[in-house]
């Protein structure tokens, strides 16, 4: 009942913003006569304060057309290469018509970004894609909003986003041989399971993993994040947060975490921090300091853009990682697509090098709970697992803005060339522009499941996608000893080095 209540205030407040949206224009523009009046300035400013505060914000849109290659400008298409009932699978494919420029695109490593699903959507990363792609082929995982999936598509838990990532995973195996995997903050988890699950079966697993601020262990030093997720149990998680989708989404009927729940939740975590930031916008009109105000708008475009979370997911999520902490433990099950229940196992995996992140003021994934990653992959050897803590990196620092480009970024780029292997059909000769782009493909009619009332029913009906398999390339002797000198050069000069794992025990 909140939602549709919720619903029926922002329809009823939609004329209003879009009159405040008016105002703010004809008190700003200077060929309007209201421009002249007294406190036009502040009459505008305060209009455009309220339909910011009031629109509905929609899904933003990465927006990377071009990135620069050792200074080269290269263009950047987006089209999604893999659709799934409740994820799409975007690939950022790059075009030169430079020869050099286009042999070392080719040779450059797949990389896999799993983002998270935990309330805002995957352009949230949009920085970390961006600045990847100056050196890697770039595919990312954008969930979709689950009031838009109809009941039709069947519902989504824990053990499908497992599932999701290895189908990816494998689709990039099938083109490239192999790939590298980043998963930053929520899908740390389920990303250390899809690929202990792989090991487990004897299937290759991604070359490297980089892990960044997740909750591997959520025991570590516990934040609010945790402690709420502990002092409340599932079934108040399920009575008090969950609720169905209104009937004019295509969604309805739907049981879900709604976003606008989430965006309280997000907003009550520094009130105050919000508060001065909007008051600062107003000023910032005022004067007439247009960057500034640009600035604001660009951060609560994305900020203020959040997803509904399907029930099932979200609740399993609470359950596992921050209750009952069935990874750590060792208890965690998992239903393959085919029905069949699999242990999780991360000591299985052995040929799989690991990287973790932390942010040193992080205050969403406490110290040391990604690190702990690296004692439940007991099978992977010392000297193929490191760890970072990017000093005065907070949260979103070790993935988006200035140390993330800095400090992180620098020492995952030679981590991930370091442990680069040669694609497939890498002999063919350069003599085409760009790669033939792999046609968009939308999941099989058959992984769009019918109401079930077996979860294992539902599970059988994901079915693996693939691609045909393009044209690829290999790095060749010279660029990969050049490529490598860069990197070390880049680490050498970052102010934080990662360090090898060490053997001995810690304080949890």
């Amino acid at each position: 009942m909140l939602y549709h209540i919720y619903e029926t205030q922002r329809s009823l407040m939609e004329p209003f913003t879009d009159f405040a949206q008016a105002a703010a224009k004809l008190f700003s523009n200077p060929l309007s006569p209201f421009s002249e009046t007294p406190f036009a300035q502040r009459m505008s400013a305060g209009y455009e304060l309220l339909y910011r505060l009031g629109k509905d914000y929609e899904k933003p849109t990465f927006d990377i057309h071009t990135v620069d290659v050792d200074g080269v400008g290269v263009a950047v298409h987006e089209h999604v290469e893999v659709d799934k009932p409740f994820c799409e699978l975007r690939r950022f494919k790059r075009f030169s018509d430079d020869t050099a420029t286009l042999a070392k695109l080719k040779a450059q490593p797949v990389v896999l970004i799993v983002a998270p699903l935990s309330g805002h959507y995957a352009t949230l990363l949009r920085d970390t894609v961006r600045t990847m792609l100056k050196d890697h082929k770039v595919y990312i995982t954008d969930w979709k909003n689950a009031r838009l999936v109809p009941l039709a598509d069947g519902e989504f838990h824990l053990d499908d986003y497992v599932n999701y990532v290895q189908e990816f995973i494998r689709h990039l195996q099938g083109l490239y041989g192999n790939c590298h995997v980043i998963s930053v903050c929520q899908p740390t988890v389920p990303v250390l399971a899809a690929v202990s699950l792989m090991a487990s079966r004897g299937e290759t697993t991604p070359l490297t993993m980089t892990m960044m601020g997740g909750p591997i262990d959520a025991r570590k030093s516990p934040t609010a994040v945790n402690n709420l997720a502990t002092n409340r149990s599932y079934e108040w998680f399920e009575n008090n947060v969950i609720y169905r989708v209104p009937e004019n989404f295509p969604g309805a009927g739907r049981r879900v975490y709604p976003g606008f729940l989430q965006y309280t939740g997000f907003v009550a975590m520094n009130p105050d921090r919000h508060a001065s930031s909007h008051y600062d916008y107003f000023k910032d009109l005022i004067k007439g300091d247009d960057a500034s105000a640009e600035a604001h708008r660009k951060f609560y475009d994305e900020y203020n853009a959040v997803l509904d979370m399907d029930a099932d997911y979200y609740l399993e999520t609470i359950q596992t990682v921050f209750q009952d902490y069935k990874l750590v433990n060792g208890t965690w099950d998992v239903r393959s697509p085919d029905g069949k229940i699999e242990r999780v196992r991360p000591q299985d995996i052995k040929t799989t090098a690991l990287f973790t992140v932390e942010g040193e003021l992080d205050d969403i994934s406490g110290s040391g709970q990604t690190e702990a990653a690296h004692d439940l992959c007991s099978g992977i050897v010392r000297k193929e697992q490191r760890h970072l803590e990017a000093k005065g990196a907070g949260h979103y620092g070790i993935f988006s803005g200035r140390r993330w480009r800095e400090i992180v970024y620098p020492q995952v780029r030679a981590f991930i060339l370091e442990h680069e292997k040669p694609q497939k059909n890498a002999a063919t000769p350069v003599t085409e522009t760009f790669e033939d782009p792999a046609p968009p493909r939308k999941a099989p009619s058959s992984t769009k499941s019918a109401p079930v009332k077996s979860r294992a029913k539902a599970a059988t009906a994901a079915a693996v996608a693939t691609s045909p398999v393009a044209t690829r390339w290999v790095r060749t002797a010279s660029t990969a000893a050049a490529e490598t000198d860069a990197a070390e050069a880049a680490v050498a000069a970052t102010p934080v080095t990662a360090r090898p794992r060490r053997t001995a025990a810690r304080k949890g």
